[in-house]
């Protein structure tokens, strides 16, 4: 591996030549600009303003632009004559706990290695006593124009430097947490602990990119001509509401399944279910006046139960017509013929006045048999 960068690692009085290499390595597909109409590749030029010349890399440096406008311009021999310790040293200031260094203080990732035969004692000295230590070191460098902050790990056997922002760099993470109070119940959490349990073993060598894989398969489709692209299957995202228990359990089952360890998707356990928010009922449509329009259109939730309800009520009222006798079946059919004229205004009046005649003509036979009946148990 190529190195990008030669000094030395300063270890209290210990001074360890080293060269430093680019411990990662970047696969992602890069594109370049074209042209739309006609393909054309599009380039930029380096123009210098004062001439309109382009300018090679090679006749390039670094300049400083002050407020009026003005350059500063500065060189490499400029910054190599600052009177930096770190200039072309790698210097450590102290070794602390590597669980003290704040993941998102970490930067590039480097190899230090030993830079001729004189670097191998102290470059093992180095190495064996982090090891021992179980600490990492904090360290100062300097690296392409830029003083930097640095932490030295043991990888294998070898020293690696991950560059670190300064604190200073790390933006405080105001306005990012959800509002409001949430409360997490502790069944919720036991079902979310089951599922890390089971995703959270994995081989990190097995992972790769899914997605250059299939930029670079619909490369080689197109340069053949046989590309034809096909839509994703997008989800739609609306306001749902997820019952957070169902779906902890479906995700346990699942991850389960697909490991072989039991748990088939049938089984009876409660599925995920995604309910649409509801919205405030309205007054309008469907409210009718009256009791048999209020039956008619029961309410959404609980409709199952308002059914149960209506057929033990209907097979309660048959009963009882069923056991009453002649007066409460001329009721019943006074009360079908009035059901009858809410369907038809024309036929109203005549079969108001039929129900009125038979039920008046049965309700007085009635009442004659119930008159004659103690008569007869008092003579008797």
């Amino acid at each position: 591996m190529r190195s990008i960068w030669n000094g030395a690692i300063s270890f209290g009085l210990v001074s360890i030549p080293i060269k430093l290499v680019n411990a990662t390595e970047s696969h992602s597909i890069s594109f370049r600009q074209i042209h739309v109409s006609d393909g054309g590749r599009v380039r930029y030029r380096k123009v210098c303003e004062l001439d309109g010349e382009e300018v090679p890399s090679a006749e390039i440096g670094k300049g400083y632009e002050e407020a009026d406008g003005s350059i500063v311009p500065i060189t490499d021999e400029d910054l190599a004559q600052l009177p930096l310790a770190t200039a072309k040293t790698i210097e450590i200031m102290s070794f602390v706990p590597a669980e003290e260094i704040d993941p998102l203080q970490m930067d590039a990732a480097y190899y230090l290695a030993a830079n001729g035969a004189t670097a191998a004692k102290p470059y093992t000295l180095l190495r064996e006593a982090l090891k021992r230590s179980r600490k990492v070191a904090i360290a100062k460098y300097a690296l392409r124009g830029r003083e930097r902050l640095g932490m030295l790990r043991v990888v294998d056997d070898v020293i690696a430097m991950h560059g670190l922002l300064w604190p200073d760099e790390i933006r405080a993470p105001e306005g990012v947490a959800p509002e409001g109070t949430v409360s997490v119940r502790d069944a919720e959490l036991d079902l979310a602990d089951a599922l890390m349990a089971t995703l959270g073993e994995v081989e990190m060598a097995s992972l790769h990119d899914d997605y250059r894989d299939a930029v670079e398969a619909m490369i080689v489709a197109k340069s053949g001509g046989a590309f034809e692209p096909t839509e994703a299957v997008v989800e739609p995202a609306g306001g749902q509401v997820i019952d957070l228990m169902a779906a902890l359990e479906k995700s346990v089952r699942a991850a389960k399944a697909s490991r072989g360890e039991g748990g088939a998707e049938g089984s009876d356990e409660a599925e995920a279910e995604v309910t649409p928010i509801r919205r405030k009922a309205g007054t309008g449509r469907g409210a009718g006046t009256g009791t048999g329009a209020a039956a008619a259109a029961p309410k959404a939730v609980g409709g199952k139960k308002s059914t149960a309800a209506s057929a033990k009520k209907t097979a309660a009222s048959a009963t009882k017509k069923k056991a009453t006798g002649a007066g409460a079946a001329g009721k019943s059919a006074a009360g079908k013929s009035a059901s009858g004229a809410s369907k038809s205004t024309s036929r109203t009046a005549a079969t108001k006045s039929t129900a009125k005649t038979a039920a008046t003509k049965k309700t007085g036979a009635g009442a004659a048999k119930k008159a004659a009946t103690p008569r007869k148990r008092t003579s008797a």
